[in-house]
């Protein structure tokens, strides 16, 4: 049996991330938002402030620990154009404070919980 389609499997990472924000009191802006400049996979907000998070998705714990280590330099900073470029198209949000987290999501046949990681040069410490 071949694994899943990884934007299959990126889709199930995502949702289950989003499951555990909405139960957590967040609610979806913008799910897989694409610009030339990247992709945001899923912005959050709570009453005055934002969440932007990168969802890694892995069956096993490879080279990149999980997905951690493929949100390096370059991704970060595409993952930052990719934001600015929402923020323009949404100014009503500009001023609000953001945290940009990364969601380690174990996929099945792996069981375990969602790791989330605070990802270091965050939009908002910019």
């Amino acid at each position: 049996m071949h694994p899943p389609h990884p934007r299959l499997s990126g889709g199930l990472a995502e949702q289950r991330a989003l499951r555990l924000l909405s139960g957590r009191g967040w609610t979806l802006k913008v799910r897989n938002w694409r610009c030339r400049w990247g992709e945001l996979d899923l912005v959050l907000a709570k009453p005055g402030r934002l969440l932007l998070v990168e969802v890694k998705g892995r069956r096993r714990c490879g080279p990149d620990g999980w997905g951690l280590l493929a949100v390096d330099a370059g991704k970060r900073q595409r993952l930052l154009r990719a934001w600015h470029c929402w923020l323009a198209d949404h100014p009503e949000l500009q001023l609000w404070p953001v945290e940009w987290v990364c969601a380690l999501v174990p996929l099945p046949p792996v069981a375990g919980p969602v790791r989330w990681i605070r990802i270091d040069g965050s939009p908002g410490k910019t």
